[in-house]
């Protein structure tokens, strides 16, 4: 069995030794040394060739967005940020994510050994998963991964991002919604769909997984980059078109029909599928009270989640969607749903704004 390399780059000794602890648990796994900073990290990623990097958020000499941006565009290699739960710990992490970063797991506030240890199984399949991921050299636009060629100078400026056009906005409606669900990739991935989405699409309901001191501000940054308002969803809510509403981290997202409106309901009940929010519990709500009036897409993602929900939306006359393989930073959500029998096509990421407003005016 191959192992996966692992390089851990943290400024903390603490940190450093307390992942190569949990690491070198799983015997998938080859922790190939400990970087306490970007410069000693690059000549380490020269020397070492790893599969998989740990990058700290917050780094001497180089902060971890400026290496992360440098190793993307020169050497790109799969990333898993490890990032504090604060507010401005999630609007880094979020950037790493919009520059490449496979994923992200959270230090936790206080206790910080007994923290990560309670996140050890987390860790471990992020990064063992991120192994999988075939990382490019990117030039994003919606939907779009493209090969710039390369070179191993991991100490050149980080490139600007073009940003993305939105749909013609000529699209009205009022009595159909969109629901999204996704996972690993799909910070980047809904980023996608949104900004190609006109003001007055139909109201779109997203579960994404996500902790709850993030969920806030990817609300918010979406909201600054969609035509559509983007808002962290409140219970009792009411879902209207131009407004897309993203559950709470550490709440269920529910949909609930009251009379000709749809409102959006949080729960705070156990985890399904181990997760909270689930897309699941999204989906399943959306089929018993939307039914055909709905439109469903999976998007990237681990796991299984939102598979037979999907499944439920689309028995009860909804239209189903699912992202393709090769746009996904990982198949394991919309892959499972296409087992299922619950997708009913297939689309890269670039096309998958456009069919949703396709849909939701049949």
């Amino acid at each position: 069995m191959k192992r996966t390399r692992v390089l851990i780059v943290d400024d903390s000794a603490l940190v450093r030794r307390l992942l190569t602890t949990i690491f070198v648990t799983d015997p998938g796994i080859e922790v190939l040394g400990a970087a306490s900073d970007p410069y000693v990290a690059r000549e380490m990623i020269k020397s070492l060739n790893p599969d998989v990097l740990t990058l700290d958020v917050e780094m001497p000499r180089m902060d971890g967005l400026t290496f992360l941006g440098n190793l993307m565009r020169l050497r790109p290699m799969p990333v898993v940020m490890v990032s504090s739960l604060t507010e401005a710990g999630a609007d880094v992490t979020l950037d790493a994510l919009e520059l490449g970063a496979v994923d992200f797991v959270t230090k936790p506030k206080v206790d910080l050994a007994q923290g990560l240890n309670e996140y050890a199984g987390e860790l471990i399949a992020k990064v063992k998963m991120a192994a999988h991921v075939n990382v490019q050299r990117l030039e994003r636009r919606p939907g779009a991964l493209r090969v710039a060629g390369g070179t191993h100078e991991l100490d050149a400026m980080i490139p600007a991002v073009p940003g993305a056009s939105a749909a013609p906005r000529h699209f009205r409606t009022t009595d159909r919604i969109i629901a999204i669900g996704a996972s690993t990739g799909g910070t980047e991935a809904i980023k996608d769909v949104l900004v190609a989405m006109p003001p007055d699409a139909p109201g779109i309901v997203i579960t994404q997984h996500i902790p709850s001191a993030f969920s806030g501000s990817f609300a918010r940054r979406l909201d600054g980059l969609s035509a559509m308002t983007v808002c962290e969803a409140r219970d009792g809510q009411q879902i209207v078109p131009g407004h897309a509403y993203i559950a709470p981290g550490g709440r269920h997202l529910s949909v609930e029909r009251s009379g000709a409106r749809f409102l959006c309901r949080l729960e705070d009940g156990p985890a399904v599928n181990r997760h909270k929010p689930s897309v699941d519990v999204l989906f399943r709500s959306v089929a018993r009270n939307a039914g055909g009036n709905a439109v469903g897409a999976i998007l990237t993602g681990m796991g299984d989640d939102g598979a037979e929900g999907l499944k439920a939306m689309r028995a009860a006359g909804a239209r189903t969607m699912a992202q393709d393989e090769k746009t996904s930073v990982v198949w394991g959500m919309p892959g499972s749903a296409v087992k299922a029998g619950a997708v009913e096509e297939i689309l890269p990421l670039c096309e998958i704004a456009a069919r949703l407003l396709r849909l939701a005016t049949q």
